[in-house]
């Protein structure tokens, strides 16, 4: 029995899928990355940053922490006091975690790509794609490795485990102020 052919359509959704998956834990690929528009880059940048479940072994911020942030800003635009998910309040602390996982990791990208752009004249698109994939822990590359290995190895490193040992520390830690300093209002936005 011949093999069925399949349609030029068909491939181009399968590659959708599979580039669509793999930025977020397994780092595979069948195109070329170095290749790709640097619209595509930045999707995928964005999905390694992101990374897999949060019981998962999957680097990046982790969708649950992305999630989070997502519902505090909703109930931010809306006026809401506390924030409510799947009729449950979430916790000023667990707010507060997700705020400082997400905002370390973009710092840790951010400085990695200031290093890599000092030392190197790769363009920042690949940059941020190198930078963001050590942090998610993807293997992906755009072809640039080469430059900077001890960089991107750093941040492989506080990728895999920084957030979990940084919301692990902020969850067990918990000290109570003897005071409280008067409330102030600055300016926002």
């Amino acid at each position: 029995m011949p093999a069925p052919i399949q349609s030029p359509r068909c491939s181009l959704r399968l590659a959708g899928v599979f580039h669509g998956v793999m930025p977020r834990t397994a780092g595979f690929n069948s195109l070329g990355v170095g290749a790709m528009n640097s619209s595509t880059l930045l999707i995928n940048d964005v999905l390694m940053f992101i990374g897999g479940g949060s019981a998962g072994t999957a680097g990046g911020i982790k969708v649950t922490t992305f999630a989070l942030l997502g519902f505090v800003i909703l109930a931010e635009i809306r006026g809401e006091p506390t924030v409510h998910v799947m009729n449950r309040r979430i916790t000023d602390q667990v707010q507060r975690q997700a705020l400082t996982v997400a905002l370390l990791g973009v710092g840790a990208v951010m400085a990695g790509r200031i290093v890599l752009l000092s030392i190197s004249s790769f363009p920042l698109d690949d940059v941020l794609f190198e930078t963001t994939s050590a942090f998610g822990t993807v293997g992906m590359s755009t072809g640039i490795t080469a430059t900077g290995q001890l960089v991107l190895i750093a941040l492989m490193f506080i990728g895999r485990l920084g957030p979990i040992t940084l919301a692990s520390a902020l969850a067990l830690r918990d000290r109570a102020r003897r005071y409280e300093l008067p409330e102030e209002r600055p300016v926002v936005g």
